[in-house]
């Protein structure tokens, strides 16, 4: 079975163990006073950060664990400190103490580290990348984040599902829509209503118009990583067309706000005219683009992830697609019925992520005007009803996973999983056949969100 999660909630007298498999849920209670639980990291690696967290979260220990630092808390955090429990107050800081984090390292001769990060040159987040070298060549990675971190989780218990909208939505800026339809769902099922289908077109509409965005972005700044800086020109006046569009239609860049209740396209003919001038400037940006030895030189065979780790990781998005892993959220009727087809690759570089990116651009511009029709359906929302509800989308950066729990009509447990928080994971692994000047370039092609996984 892929897994896809693994988190926990705090009930009045013990924790409950949420583990989230594709197809299966597991639900495992223990007490709080002796709070453990049986490692997962050794047969599904990507498990292993959800422990660490459940242990900065909660004070959960995981039995037989193999890495046992902290993965939230920085170095100046308290010790025992367990921000999500139902009895945790304002922090009240004794004594300023620094525990230095021991970073992973290879030893031997003539090994040496390179640390890059947390701060970047340009405008990124901030993130942490550890490397072991011989020379040139990357030995070792380790990735260390949370710098970003909100307290997103805790911030949102006592809240409404309307009061949370705003702050959920804002999570990661790439994947605003996809954190929307998250919620839409959720908001559904809470309100035991289903969804007109010509919502359900709008937005889709919308959430291929995000995934063009941050597609264009990322054609234009993977070439531009290999020294080829014409491709960015050209991939940012794309994006940026596509993000006018976005505006236009929600009254945001980003879409903040966009998922609503009602439908209406503004403009019919004008969208379909822009798809169509959109679907001309990709088919001479693919010709252009495919015809560039030099730069083909470098994507090929670079940040190579194949198929058994990216199923070992339990990979998601682009990232999985291009090693050949057929997996994407999209996979169901009414996407189908309305042109989707997925994009694969199977040797997992840096050009299987790039090809893949530029098929589903194709893909998404067809299934857009296939979305689109004059029609003005709105649904009033009823009561939101109490229990636990859980939510899938296919975001531009793969699987997002939501749940929350509501009781007396407010949010008990907020909790959701970032597409990057398990493909961050496997960044390490694509390092170890190149050289140091290729880190750019995979972790670009890998296109991963900070805020999305830090929360």
């Amino acid at each position: 079975m892929r897994f896809i999660a693994r988190y926990a909630k705090e009930l009045p007298n013990e924790f409950e163990i949420i583990t989230v498999y594709e197809g299966k849920t597991h639900s495992e209670k223990i007490p709080k006073d002796t709070p453990k639980i049986k490692i997962l990291a050794k047969k599904h690696p990507a498990a292993i950060w959800f422990e660490r967290k459940m242990y900065d979260d909660f004070g959960i220990i995981t039995e037989d664990a193999f890495d046992t630092r902290p993965l939230v808390h920085q170095e100046r955090f308290p010790r025992d400190l367990h921000p999500l429990r139902k009895n945790f107050s304002e922090i009240n800081v004794q004594e300023d103490i620094y525990r230095p984090y021991k970073y992973e390292a290879i030893q031997g001769d003539s090994v040496f580290e390179v640390a890059v990060g947390p701060i970047h040159a340009g405008i990124i987040e901030p993130g942490h990348f550890q490397f072991s070298m011989a020379g040139e060549d990357m030995l070792h990675l380790e990735v260390r984040h949370f710098y970003k971190h909100r307290g997103i989780e805790k911030m949102l218990e006592g809240k409404t599902l309307q009061e949370a909208k705003p702050i959920i939505e804002r999570i990661s800026g790439n994947e605003t829509i996809a954190y929307q339809l998250c919620l839409r769902d959720i908001y559904l099922q809470a309100t035991r209503q289903e969804l007109p289908l010509a919502l359900q077109k709008r937005h889709a509409f919308l959430l291929e118009l995000e995934r063009i965005i941050h597609h264009f972005t990322d054609l234009g700044f993977i070439p531009n990583d290999a020294g080829f800086g014409a491709a960015l020109a050209f991939g940012s006046k794309l994006a940026e067309d596509a993000r006018r569009m976005m505006q236009t239609l929600t009254n945001h860049r980003f879409g903040f706000g966009a998922i609503s209740w009602q439908n209406g396209f503004v403009d019919l003919l004008g969208i379909k005219e822009e798809l169509e001038r959109l679907r001309q400037e990709v088919a001479f940006f693919k010709e252009w683009i495919m015809d560039i030895p030099s730069l083909w030189d470098r994507l090929d065979t670079t940040g190579r992830l194949d198929i058994k780790k990216a199923l070992k990781y339990s990979c998601v998005g682009v990232v999985a697609r291009a090693s050949g892993v057929a997996i994407d959220r999209r996979i169901n009727p009414f996407y189908i019925e309305h042109g989707f087809t997925m994009a694969s690759e199977i040797s997992g570089d840096v050009a299987a992520r790039f090809k893949v990116r530029l098929a589903e651009v194709e893909n998404s511009l067809e299934m857009m005007e296939h979305f689109l029709e004059e029609d003005e359906t709105s649904m009033i929302l009823q009561s939101v009803q109490d229990g636990s509800y859980s939510a899938f989308a296919e975001s531009s950066l793969g699987e997002l996973y939501m749940a929350i729990d509501i009781k007396e009509g407010k949010i008990k447990r907020f909790f959701v999983r970032d597409p990057s928080f398990i493909n961050w994971q496997a960044l390490h692994i694509m390092m170890r056949s190149d050289i140091i000047a290729d880190f750019p370039l995979i972790n670009k092609s890998c296109d991963l969100s900070y805020a999305g996984n830090d929360l």
